[in-house]
């Protein structure tokens, strides 16, 4: 009998560990529920309550749309929270490289005195590059095939070939190497608090070069555990990994 009791003890327990009926319960709701339902605040200009969905929306694996990363960024400015704004159009334009919205990042920048968003020459570059970098790169591998076939013929004929052709052929090739290997594009963060400290070398204890308000933008090089090697200013640093929103 007593053995019985056990046994029912057991079931009962089991039961209400795991076989309560799911009826009743609030379920979480899809991150297409929850993206629609940031939507919609942000149709009726409720910001921060937008913000907030669309983040956690894609913090649990929901991809951010060139939508989502646009009215991120108007709702935080909005909010006039300047960092944010500047992290989501710039996470927009690396997508999406296009000259007004580099302009708008640099207006808001400079009207805050944030720096890292000049409109400098590496920055057209960089926006040139990834606009037209594909028909380029076509264009140099026609011109190629075009050489390579005066060259072909000239020693089908046994013709000689000038030093001046060769040395054209090798800077052809050099250019062609150089453009193939060009990275998408240089990795930056944006640094998330109010006293981001820069440092001479990758530890705590090295001396603080320099401290960066919310919202300025630094070129990442390189990683050494904890830390960031940065480019800001002309000038190598280092800073913790988690001062920074990475774009």
């Amino acid at each position: 009998m007593q053995a019985m009791h056990v046994k029912i003890f057991l079931f009962l327990l089991s039961f209400l560990a795991g076989g309560w009926p799911s009826v009743g319960w609030a379920q979480p709701a899809s991150l297409t529920d929850r993206v629609q339902r940031a939507d919609s605040l942000f149709r009726q200009g409720q910001w921060p309550e937008a913000a907030l969905l669309y983040e956690s929306a894609m913090a649990a694996g929901q991809p951010a749309t060139d939508p989502m990363l646009l009215k991120l960024a108007r709702a935080y400015e909005k909010q006039g929270d300047v960092a944010k704004v500047l992290y989501f159009l710039q996470v927009y334009f690396k997508r999406h490289p296009d000259e007004a919205v580099l302009r708008k990042m640099n207006d808001i920048a400079r009207l805050n005195s944030l720096a890292g968003y000049e409109t400098s020459d590496l920055n057209y570059f960089y926006l040139f590059y990834r606009q037209y970098g594909v028909y380029l790169l076509l264009l140099l591998l026609l011109l190629g095939a075009y050489v390579f076939s005066v060259l072909l013929i000239k020693t089908i004929r046994q013709e000689s070939t000038s030093n001046r052709l060769k040395t054209l052929i090798l800077a052809y090739l050099v250019v062609l190497l150089i453009f193939v290997n060009l990275p998408e594009g240089y990795e930056s963060g944006i640094t998330n608090a109010s006293a981001v400290l820069l440092r001479t070398e990758p530890s705590a204890a090295a001396p603080v070069a320099l401290t960066l308000g919310r919202g300025n933008k630094v070129n990442i090089l390189s990683s050494t555990d904890i830390w960031w090697r940065v480019f800001y200013n002309n000038r190598l640093y280092y800073v913790r990994k988690d001062r920074l929103w990475i774009i």
